[in-house]
């Protein structure tokens, strides 16, 4: 992708949908149900998350594979802060606050531009199920993007997890709202499930990708260009880039013909109406050619200065004429540096004094 956005008139394809990062992480807890609500209110269209099965069975929300980061566990468990975040039962996971660490570390510097109640209200978060995250997304009519993290050895549901989320999804969503991003057993859940949108995290043929049903890719921005999103827009593949929070890379990524991007900032991103720096092919290069008169007149400029004081002309008329040794002589700056001649004589009671036959003495340069 190019910076400006070059684009022939009327070729402008629309804003990309925006999918909030574990919610609005800068508004409110991330992977919480106050996040997810201020992402809808912030007018993203999805909502993305991490899911893990807890060690009764719940999918629950965290993306980390502890819960020492975004949690009090080392409050409730101090003894289990680096045990995996699925060897915990649901029960106990209801016990943690989800919300305290965002108002003590303030990850995005934001936490002063909140409300009191905005405060309060994340204070109080608890760590959310994937039940009550879908429910968000099927009262608000919102799609749902996750990754699955697969539980450890030994782990009760190591084996069952995917079975353990779809049963989750069928019973609170539509799954047509649903981004089936786990590549696992993928032709299972397509069977299971089949009105699941498949994602790829990875790119790959577009045969291979159509044999897996799939209708949306979700990529890292810097691994995707301009021509291999229009390549996998025409068999109907649409991209969605990851993670794009700054105006100016959210404006790249429309002008590339990204469909949808996953953003911290869905409250700044869906206000701007049009691309930075979008201009023609011919603005363009109008603009360069101008760039290229200015600098070519400015070193002609320069030439001609230093060409005109070297040879001390006058610059302009009834300028008084300079010379060799006049005060914009070549050497002005040199001479600057060292003793006057005029203001060099030999000390003369030097003269007179009787010198040693092998150490000659020299005369001594004094300044008056």
């Amino acid at each position: 992708m190019y910076s400006p956005c070059i684009k022939e008139a009327g070729t402008l394809g629309p804003a990309p949908t925006l999918i909030g990062h574990r919610g609005a992480p800068m508004l409110a807890p991330e992977n919480t149900v106050m996040s997810f609500e201020k992402a809808v209110e912030a007018g993203g269209e999805g909502l993305e998350t991490d899911v893990t099965i807890s060690y009764d069975g719940v999918p629950f929300l965290m993306h980390d594979s502890t819960l020492k980061r975004t949690t009090n566990v080392a409050e409730v468990f101090p003894n289990r802060t680096h045990i995996d975040a699925s060897m915990f039962t649901w029960a106990e996971l209801q016990q943690l606050n989800a919300g305290g660490w965002f108002l003590s570390r303030d990850p995005f510097g934001t936490v002063s531009s909140l409300s009191e109640s905005d405060q309060s209200q994340a204070h109080n978060q608890s760590v959310p199920s994937l039940a009550q995250f879908l429910e968000v997304a099927a009262r608000t009519g919102r799609l749902v993007l996750f990754d699955l993290r697969r539980p450890p050895y030994g782990h009760p549901y190591s084996q069952s997890y995917i079975n353990t989320t779809l049963q989750v999804i069928q019973a609170h969503i539509n799954s047509s709202q649903v981004l089936w991003l786990p590549s696992e057993d993928r032709d299972l859940v397509q069977a299971v499930d089949p009105q699941l949108q498949q994602t790829s995290g990875e790119k790959a043929s577009i045969q291979e990708l159509t044999d897996d049903h799939i209708t949306r890719l979700n990529l890292h921005y810097s691994t995707m260009s301009q021509q291999q999103i229009r390549k996998y827009q025409s068999v109907n593949i649409s991209t969605n880039l990851y993670v794009i929070s700054q105006p100016w890379l959210y404006t790249l990524a429309w002008c590339a013909g990204a469909h949808s991007v996953t953003t911290n900032s869905i409250h700044i991103l869906s206000s701007i109406n049009k691309p930075l720096f979008l201009m023609t092919p011919e603005e363009y290069s109008l603009m360069w050619i101008l760039t290229d008169v200015v600098s070519a007149f400015l070193i002609i400029a320069v030439f001609i200065f230093h060409w005109w004081r070297e040879r001390g002309l006058p610059f302009w008329s009834g300028s008084r004429q300079t010379h060799e040794n006049g005060p914009y002589s070549k050497f002005r700056t040199e001479l600057s540096d060292v003793w006057s001649i005029s203001s060099v004589n030999v000390r003369p009671d030097l003269r007179s004094a009787p010198s040693s036959p092998s150490t000659p003495h020299l005369p001594t340069i004094t300044e008056e």
